[in-house]
């Protein structure tokens, strides 16, 4: 039986460590059945950052690149917190938050490797939820890209 760790493993990504918070929040709180996840940032498998503006230091290509790793540290998170990716039963929302020029207009093409990754992990019809992509002017150490999302949980068995 598919479930999203064994999903996950197919896809041979690497987590990268969990972020730690650099202010007074936490990176997740679950109440009831829901999960929520703060704004997770390009955290690389070597703990460091994917930095830069889309459009101006970074192409459009590298930019989805960049919203998947923010992905995978949002799964970091889960397992780190939860255990298991198993414990989420769907993504409910998504919010996506592009570091770009002004002009630039392709923010769900961004975000789409995050919301492509996590399709992946839970299947088209648990893994893709309600969803905003937006452009900003500018995002903390200059990441172009930060996510946050609400998950819903399997009851506890």
């Amino acid at each position: 039986m598919e479930t999203p760790e064994s999903n996950f493993e197919k896809l041979g990504l690497e987590l990268p460590p969990p972020p730690k918070p650099l202010g007074v929040y936490k990176p997740c709180l679950v109440i009831g059945n829901q999960l929520y996840l703060s704004g997770h940032g390009t955290v690389k498998s070597d703990g460091t950052l994917i930095i830069g503006q889309i459009g101006k230091d970074l192409s459009q290509e590298e930019g989805k690149l960049a919203a998947r790793q923010v992905g995978l540290a949002m799964l970091a998170t889960i397992k780190a917190n939860l255990g298991s990716l198993n414990r989420v039963k769907r993504v409910v929302k998504v919010l996506g938050m592009v570091n770009c020029i002004s002009t630039f207009e392709k923010h769900p093409f961004i975000i789409n490797g995050a919301s492509e990754l996590f399709a992946s992990v839970w299947g088209e019809e648990y893994g893709i939820g309600v969803r905003s992509a937006v452009g900003m002017g500018s995002l903390p150490d200059n990441i172009p890209v930060e996510i946050e999302a609400l998950f819903e949980l399997h009851d506890k068995v």
